[in-house]
């Protein structure tokens, strides 16, 4: 080997250069390269619907670990007459626990006393007595049912579509299918995610490229100071030197990009981290300023409860979700949970908890819901509020607390065209399975891509030889609860 290197300061900076992954030129510089004649198309691009579509974006307020169904929003009086009696139950957990059907349990009965609210005359709850103002807003899923009788599998399933294999999630999908409306925010954010049953993977883009991931902002059970974006801080995106570096490496980048000869694979690779490093440079100067909650005011503040306990995490969270909404950023996913073994709502062997954690989000959902309408922003935004399942209507080993329940629970919907002040489905008079109305979590996943233009059956991406979608080869949409 020739210990006299010929490789030239030149070469090795256009190699580095591709390395650091420097921007294309189109959306800087009039959408025109300056070195190569190869367009660098921008993947996050606002792309057509398949039909018309009723709502432009998705917040997800996931309340991680099940909240009970029967103690919420699905009223069932037979608990209040029957609770400590015992009768046989027959679902996927006891069976998953015991091996056995139709074990004998003890009814336990509703720990908060029901009502009814507004023109609709929903009985709800004084779990959550704000939500509960809003429920002529609301529409009420109370035949869900979905797959895994534990967290893992339960939670991948709800926001990937699967329990085991490693799949898109839903946030990921969404910004493939339509992009984005920003130009300087991802088209996908996830709001405090958890370390936990899934992790990454419920805003991952698992096969899809990597561009439609979602962009994490803080970590479930975090400080309320720690809702940022990673390497956000202090960046200096003004100044020459800063710019000059900058277009020198999209030079090199776009010279590369040049010899890897259109629709190459290093190509695709390619022009995928210089999409990726193009958003990034003008996050750099936008997203702080979206980030930045000091720029409400005292009574908006207010309105989520922030600067107050118990709910100024969460309320901070919910106020950051209608900023990047108003934004236009595509799927915002809030987490209310954890990184513990037992998620949030999770409660076994003490359901009175249940009430801290509503205590802690009752107020900061009202305010969200009631900012976006007076803004105008629920007409086309989906609020989709719910967990991966409910709770069983009898004491779990009979103590205190209630089991997990995939055979039937409630979410409800907001906003994006659904019927306002309506509930569909219903379960058994005990509130333990889907009887009526039955909406698998792949019709939900399907129902709310409708609502967004998105076909679930046309949604495709082709990999490892099949084309793949969120609903698999499953998932009707719900016209029942469309407006």
């Amino acid at each position: 080997m020739n210990s006299q290197s010929t490789y030239s300061r030149r070469a090795a900076l256009q190699t580095a250069g591709c390395g650091f992954g420097a921007l294309a030129l189109q959306s800087l510089l009039g959408q025109q390269s300056l070195a190569s004649p190869l367009p660098v198309t921008n993947p996050l691009a606002v792309r057509p619907p398949h039909h018309a579509a009723r709502a432009k974006r998705v917040i997800f307020l996931y309340m991680q670990g099940g909240v009970s169904q029967v103690d919420s929003f699905d009223y069932k009086p037979i608990l209040e007459k029957e609770d400590g009696n015992q009768f046989a139950f027959d679902d996927a957990r006891q069976v998953a626990n015991s091996g056995k059907r139709g074990t004998s349990e003890r009814v336990m009965k509703n720990l908060w006393k029901f009502r009814r609210y507004g023109e609709s005359g929903k009985w709800a709850s004084d779990l959550f007595p704000e939500i509960n103002q809003h429920v002529d807003d609301l529409t009420f899923l109370h035949g869900m049912h979905t797959e895994g009788v534990s967290h893992g599998p339960a939670t991948l399933f709800l926001h990937c579509g699967a329990t085991q294999f490693i799949r898109p999630s839903m946030g990921s999908w969404v910004t493939y299918g339509l992009g984005t409306e920003s130009d300087n925010l991802p088209g996908f954010i996830s709001i405090a995610p958890s370390g936990g049953n899934g992790g990454p993977r419920n805003y991952g883009n698992a096969f899809l490229p990597a561009v439609y991931q979602g962009t994490p902002v803080g970590r479930a059970g975090g400080p309320a100071t720690g809702l940022n974006i990673r390497n956000m801080a202090g960046s200096q995106t003004t100044s020459p030197e800063a710019r000059e570096r900058f277009d020198l490496l999209q030079r090199l980048n776009a010279e590369q990009l040049q010899r890897s000869g259109s629709g190459s694979p290093d190509a695709s690779e390619l022009e995928a981290v210089i999409n990726s490093y193009e958003l990034a440079w003008r996050m750099q100067s936008r997203a702080p300023g979206v980030l930045d909650l000091t720029q409400e005011t005292a009574r908006t503040l207010s309105l989520y409860g922030i600067n107050e306990q118990p709910t100024d995490v969460f309320g901070r969270q919910c106020l950051m979700a209608r900023r990047l909404a108003e934004q236009g950023v595509r799927y915002i996913q809030v987490t209310y949970g954890d990184n513990s073994a037992n998620p949030a709502w999770d409660q076994h062997s003490n359901l009175p908890k249940h009430g801290d954690h509503a205590r802690a989000v009752d107020r900061p959902i009202s305010g969200l819901l009631a900012d976006l309408k007076q803004r105008g922003l629920l007409e086309d935004t989906i609020v989709w509020w719910g967990g991966e399942f409910g709770r069983t209507p009898y004491a779990q080993a009979n103590g205190t607390g209630r089991d997990h329940n995939p055979g039937g629970f409630t979410v409800w919907l907001a906003g994006g065209g659904f019927k306002p002040g309506f509930s569909y489905g219903a379960t058994d008079e005990f509130g333990a399975k889907a009887i009526e109305g039955k909406v698998h979590m792949h019709d939900l996943h399907a129902t709310i891509l409708h609502q967004l233009g998105l076909n679930h059956e046309k949604l495709t991406y082709r990999y490892a030889g099949r084309d793949f979608r969120l609903t698999d080869v499953h998932g009707q949409v719900t016209h029942e609860v469309i407006g």
